[in-house]
């Protein structure tokens, strides 16, 4: 009950700064208030806020400075990115393959350079995963938001955006091996100790090991869906 009030609270700040933005009340470039502030505006907690700054970042309205906050961008980058429709299983081995590129490095900067507000969030997507996973579901929806996150993390817009203009081929893959995961013994309980792994390295600022552990995951994702 709790969570669900979290997530309608955060949709109503979304909303409010999503028309704020869209109606010209901040400029392109400017620096948004602070969480605090806003949640002491709003009268809601920070995770509130947090959640509802991510879906902005995701509709392509604001990104974030490393160590400086959010900033308005009401031309996102990701409609110039696109890519097209997922159309059959060499699209998904191509996503992967460039995912492979892509995401362990997002992997290592995050370890070097996020803040405790975003490996909060990076916290909140695996607690998700966790409870899922206690309960034999997969949650494709967490499972994005903590690669997402980390892809955040990282201090580099074009990391974040790549990966919302993949959202849509990912859940695909995602989908299909969540599926597969509930078909093996100990095979959601294996996964989620994979994210709890890249969580730690980059909790411990560990770059190294945050860039190898998210290759072998996303290679161990790779290979189960089409090899297992």
């Amino acid at each position: 009950m709790i969570e669900k009030r979290r997530k309608n609270l955060s949709d109503v700040v979304f909303d409010k700064m999503y028309r704020a933005i869209k109606s010209g009340a901040y400029a392109d470039d400017e620096r948004l208030p602070t969480e605090m502030d806003l949640a002491n505006e709003m009268q809601v907690s920070r995770p509130v806020i947090r959640d509802a700054l991510r879906k902005l970042r995701e509709q392509g309205l604001i990104y974030s400075r490393q160590g400086s906050g959010s900033y308005v961008r009401q031309q996102g980058l990701r409609d110039p990115l696109g890519f097209g429709e997922l159309a059959n299983l060499g699209d998904l081995r191509r996503c992967y393959e460039f995912r492979l590129v892509l995401e362990p490095a997002a992997a290592r900067l995050a370890a070097e350079r996020r803040s405790d507000d975003q490996l909060s969030s990076l916290h909140d997507a695996l607690e998700i995963m966790r409870d899922a996973t206690a309960r034999n579901r997969h949650r494709e929806d967490a499972d994005f938001q903590f690669h997402h996150a980390i892809a955040e993390a990282s201090g580099n817009t074009y990391f974040s955006t790549a990966l919302d203009a993949l959202k849509s081929h990912i859940a695909v893959g995602m989908q299909f091996h969540g599926r597969s995961l509930k078909l093996t013994a100990g095979g959601l309980d294996h996964v989620y100790g994979e994210h709890r792994s890249i969580y730690q390295a980059i909790a411990d600022h560990d770059g190294e090991t945050a860039e190898t552990l998210m290759r072998k995951h996303l290679e161990g994702s790779r290979d189960r869906l089409f090899d297992g």
